[in-house]
C-alpha cells in the first residue's frame, strides 16, 4: 500500500514550472539482476519513469534546436514532448551520474564494459546480464532516455514522442536498397510527400557509380508516406535508389538532444520528491555514446547544449566512443538521425560536416570558421572531454580530421580534451569474437575490440571529475609526430595485405531537390604501421603490442577494387608468417617468439606498461597474460 502511495505521488508531483522536466511519472521501482551483488558497490535497483519535457523557445539555451519555435506550444508558450527514463543505481553509488546515449535505442555500453552479449545488455534483467559487473562494481548509477524521436519502440527499448511542426515543407531525399529479387518493391518514406509530382527518383549501380534513370526503373506513390519501386531488369542487389521528394510536416528532431541534457539535469539538480534519485542525488555526470550516439553526444556539445535553462553544466565530462570525426543529422529540418555514412551506403547524407574537430578552426573548403567547444567556451560550460576510436574510424569516418585541419595541417588539443585509439580495432565486436570469413570481405574479419581500454577510460574519466587527476597524455596519430600519413605511406609493401589504399573520402556537399553536390573535399590521413603491419600510434593492447597477426581497421569488399570499396566496419586480421617468407617482410613468428613462454613475457610487458599507463586495470592485464598462456589471446580461431 505504501508503495502505491509513493508511485502515486510521484506520478502527480510536478516539476517546478521554470524548470525543463515539468514532470515524472515513476512506473516502477524494483530490485535488479535478480538481487545480485556487485562488490562494495551492493544490490542494485531498477527504476523506470517517463519525463516530461517544457522546452522555452524564447530562452537562448534553446535557441539552436532547429524548428522548437515552429512546434505547437502550451498555454505557458513551451513545447512539450516526453522520453522514457530507465535507471539502474547501486545501493552505494560513486557520487557520478553515467548516461549512455542509445544507439538506435540500444543499450550497448553494458555489452562492452561488462563482457556481455548485445542481447543481455539490452534486457538488464538476469543476474548474468550484467556480465562482468563493472559498472556497477564501480559504482555508476546508469541512466538511459529516449532522444531519437524516429526509433521505434519495443521491449527494453525507450521510446521519444515528439510534437510535429505541421505545415513546413522541404527538400527530402531517401538511399534505399532492396534484395536483388524481381518484382516492385515497397519503401516507407522518413516523411509524408508534400507534392508527390515533385519527386525523383535514380540509381547507382555501386556507392560510387554515377546516378542514372535507365529504362524500366519506375515508382508509384501507394500513399504519402509509402512509395512502390520497380528496380530494372536484372538490377544487381547492391544496386542504390536514391529519391528525392518534396516532404512536409517535420518533427524538431534536436528536441532529442535536449532531452538527453533536461533528463540529466533533472537528476543531478532537482531536489524534489518526482526525482527519483532525490535521496542520494549524483554530484557529477559523465556523458558516454558509442558509434552513431558517439556522433550525437558530438552534436550535442556542438549545439551549446550542455547548459540547462537555469545556466547549469550539465555533464563534466563527455565520452564518445568510435565517431571518428563525424557527428550526426539529427538537428535539422527533415532531419534523419539513424543516417550512417559508410563506405557501401549514405555516403552523402550531412553526417560529416564542419567542425570536425573540437578547437576553432577555419575550413579550407567552405572557408568558415567555427569549432565544437565554440559556444559551451563562450558560456563556461565545456566538459572534460576523452574520444576514442576504432583504426576503422581512420579508414571509414574521417578520423584524421579530428587532429588535422581539411588542409592536413596538425591541430593542437586543448587540455580538457584527451584523445585515443584502439590500435588494431575494427568499428566494434562482441568481447568473444573470434576472427572469421564473410562472403562479401575478401580477408578474414579482426576480432578485436577496445572493451579493456574503455574500462580503464571509465576509471580515469571518472577521478579526473570526481578528484580532479587528469587522465593519461592522448594517444592518437599525429602529423606532427609521423605517426598520421597519407594512405600510400601507411604500409610496406605486403602482398599478405591486399592493400589498395581504400578509404572512404571526406566531401563537402550541398543537398539540393536534384541530389547532392559535391562542393570540395578534404585531405586524408591513416595511421602509420610497423614492420608486423600494426599501427605505432595508439593504445596498443597486448594482442596488437606482442602481436601473432597484422591487424587493420579495414578490409576490402570482395571483387571490387574502387576507391572506397570497403567492407563497413571491418577490419581485417591476417597471420603473420610462421617463418621467414622472402614474400612477406614481416616478421616471422618463430624469430619474434622462439618459445611459448618467449611469446607470454611479451605479453606480459605489453600488459604491465599499459597498466602503468593507466591505459588497462590489472584484472584485464591478468586476463591478457592467461589468454596467452592458453593459446587464445590472439583469437585466431574460427576462421
Amino acid at each position: 500500500m505504501r508503495r502505491t502511495a509513493l508511485l502515486l505521488a510521484a506520478t502527480l508531483l510536478a516539476h517546478p514550472a521554470a524548470a525543463e522536466v515539468a514532470g515524472f511519472e515513476l512506473t516502477a521501482r524494483a530490485p535488479a539482476l535478480g538481487g545480485r551483488s556487485f562488490g562494495a558497490a551492493g544490490t542494485a535497483e531498477m527504476i523506470t519513469g517517463r519525463a516530461t519535457l517544457a522546452l522555452d523557445p524564447t530562452l537562448p539555451q534553446n535557441m539552436t534546436i532547429v524548428d522548437l519555435d515552429q512546434a505547437p506550444r502550451d498555454a505557458k508558450g513551451r513545447v512539450g514532448a516526453s522520453t522514457d527514463v530507465v535507471i539502474l543505481r547501486p545501493a552505494r553509488p560513486n557520487g557520478t551520474l553515467l548516461f549512455e546515449v542509445l544507439n538506435r535505442g540500444r543499450k550497448l555500453i553494458p555489452g562492452w564494459a561488462q563482457d556481455t552479449q548485445a542481447a543481455q545488455g539490452v534486457r538488464l534483467q538476469q543476474p548474468e546480464d550484467a556480465g562482468n559487473g563493472f559498472l556497477l562494481e564501480q559504482g555508476f548509477t546508469l541512466v538511459w532516455a529516449a532522444w531519437q524521436g524516429d526509433t521505434p519502440r519495443a521491449a527494453n527499448t525507450p521510446g521519444l514522442d515528439l510534437p510535429i511542426a505541421a505545415g513546413l515543407t522541404g527538400f527530402s531525399r531517401e538511399e534505399l536498397t532492396f534484395d536483388g529479387t524481381s518484382g516492385p518493391k515497397r519503401a516507407t518514406l522518413a516523411y509524408p510527400a508534400a507534392d508527390p509530382a515533385r519527386a525523383r527518383l535514380v540509381m547507382r549501380t555501386s556507392a560510387d557509380a554515377p546516378p542514372t534513370t535507365p529504362a524500366g526503373l519506375g515508382y508509384v506513390f501507394i500513399d504519402p508516406s509509402t512509395i512502390e519501386v520497380t528496380p530494372p531488369e536484372n538490377a544487381s542487389a547492391a544496386a542504390l535508389y536514391e529519391f528525392s521528394y518534396q516532404a512536409r510536416d517535420p518533427k524538431p528532431f534536436g528536441i532529442g538532444l535536449a532531452a538527453i541534457r533536461d533528463v540529466t539535469s533533472f537528476l543531478r539538480f532537482d531536489t524534489t520528491a518526482a526525482n527519483p534519485l532525490a535521496d542520494n542525488r549524483p554530484a557529477r555526470a559523465i556523458g558516454l555514446g558509442i558509434s552513431q550516439s558517439g556522433r550525437v553526444l558530438r552534436d550535442y556539445l556542438y549545439y551549446g547544449l550542455n547548459q540547462d535553462e537555469q545556466g547549469r553544466t550539465v555533464f563534466d565530462g563527455l565520452m564518445p566512443i568510435i565517431p571518428g570525426a563525424r557527428r550526426s543529422f539529427t538537428n535539422a529540418r527533415f532531419a534523419q538521425p539513424g543516417r550512417n555514412p559508410g563506405p557501401q551506403f549514405d555516403r552523402l547524407f550531412p553526417v560529416l560536416q564542419f567542425p570536425f574537430t573540437y578547437p576553432v578552426t577555419t575550413d579550407p573548403v567552405s572557408g568558415k570558421r567555427d569549432g565544437i567547444l565554440l559556444r559551451c567556451s563562450t558560456t563556461n560550460t565545456c566538459p572534460r572531454i576523452i574520444q576514442a576510436d576504432s583504426e576503422f574510424e581512420f579508414w571509414g569516418s574521417q578520423a584524421s580530421l579530428l587532429t588535422t585541419d581539411g588542409a592536413g595541417h596538425p591541430i593542437e588539443m586543448p587540455d580538457s580534451v584527451r584523445l585515443f585509439l584502439f590500435a588494431g580495432t575494427p568499428h566494434g565486436n562482441v568481447f568473444d569474437a573470434v576472427s572469421t570469413t564473410r562472403a562479401d570481405c575478401a580477408l578474414p574479419l579482426n576480432p578485436n575490440n577496445g572493451a579493456p581500454t574503455i574500462r580503464a577510460l571509465l576509471v580515469a574519466m571518472q577521478r579526473w571529475v570526481a578528484e580532479g587527476v587528469p587522465p593519461p597524455p592522448s594517444r592518437y596519430p599525429d602529423r606532427a609526430q609521423g605517426t598520421l600519413v597519407p594512405a600510400a605511406e601507411a604500409y610496406l609493401p605486403t602482398p599478405a595485405l591486399g592493400f589498395r589504399e581504400q578509404l572512404m573520402l571526406a566531401t563537402w556537399h550541398e543537398q539540393t531537390p536534384q541530389g547532392p553536390i559535391i562542393r570540395g573535399q578534404y585531405k586524408l590521413f591513416v595511421p602509420r604501421t610497423g614492420p608486423d603491419g600494426n599501427a605505432v600510434a595508439g593504445v596498443r593492447l597486448p594482442i596488437v603490442a606482442a602481436p601473432r597477426a597484422t591487424y587493420t581497421g579495414w578490409n576490402p569488399v570482395r571483387g571490387l577494387s574502387g576507391p572506397q570499396d570497403l567492407c563497413t566496419q571491418m577490419g581485417a586480421a591476417i597471420p603473420l608468417p610462421a617463418t621467414a617468407d622472402p614474400t612477406d617482410p614481416r616478421p616471422a613468428l618463430n624469430t619474434l617468439y622462439p618459445t611459448q613462454d618467449a611469446y607470454v613475457a611479451a605479453v606480459r610487458a605489453a600488459a604491465e606498461d599499459l597498466v602503468a599507463a593507466r591505459l588497462l586495470l590489472p584484472a584485464d592485464a591478468d586476463a591478457a597474460v592467461n589468454a596467452a598462456r592458453g593459446g587464445v589471446l590472439d583469437k585466431l580461431r574460427g576462421r
